[in-house]
């Protein structure tokens, strides 16, 4: 692993580091998860918004592994629970699978009486140098809404129930080359990715 050409992804979630790594395949330059830095510390996620969070994670695992570190906060913001879970999606219904969660989050909006099922996933993104001192941070949004049930077995978290705006399929039904160019994390991606290509030189 050479420091100068490896780029950590800071996230524990497969999905994500998927998700980024193919974003990144372009680039010359090695992708690790925190999965390779098994002794870590977790940096905790007490920002009030996305790209607080983002901040906190770039710059602590930067710091404690010497790497460069891309890391992503996102979540999704339904309208009619007032924009609830937000900053607090993973954590949504406490430590439970993603399906549960997703049954919580439907019945909330019933609960809800709103027949508003507009919704939108956030995503923000922070670049942090070795040093954990921030590069950048950018923000991507994806407006959509929730529909009635889980449909597809694709993506990850709340994808299921989430259409975007313009689809007839939920992140759940869409391959990951088509969620790669809409999502909301792909908007994020495409603003830093300059950043990123001058940051490696290329």
């Amino acid at each position: 692993m050479s420091p100068e050409r490896t780029l950590l992804i800071a996230t524990l979630n497969p999905g994500k580091v998927q998700e980024l790594s193919e974003m990144l395949a372009a680039m010359d330059a090695e992708v690790v998860g925190l999965d390779s830095f098994p002794a870590i510390v977790e940096v905790e996620e007490t920002g009030r918004t996305f790209a607080e969070n983002a901040r906190l994670k770039a710059a602590g695992y930067a710091r404690q592994t010497g790497l460069p570190a891309l890391a992503d906060d996102s979540g999704l913001e339904v309208r009619a629970l007032g924009g609830r879970p937000g900053v607090l999606s993973a954590r949504y219904g406490g430590d439970v699978p993603f399906s549960e969660k997703i049954r919580l989050l439907l019945a909330e909006i019933a609960e809800s009486g709103s027949q508003d099922r507009s919704a939108r996933f956030v995503c923000s993104i922070a670049l942090a140098n070795a040093d954990g001192s921030i590069v950048e941070i950018s923000n991507g949004i994806c407006d959509g809404r929730i529909v009635d049930h889980p449909r597809g077995t694709c993506g990850f978290g709340y994808d299921p129930v989430f259409m975007p705006d313009g689809c007839n399929e939920t992140f759940g039904e869409l391959s990951s080359a088509v969620k790669g160019k809409i999502s909301h994390r792909s908007r994020a991606f495409s603003q830093i990715m300059p950043i990123l290509g001058r940051f490696f030189g290329i």
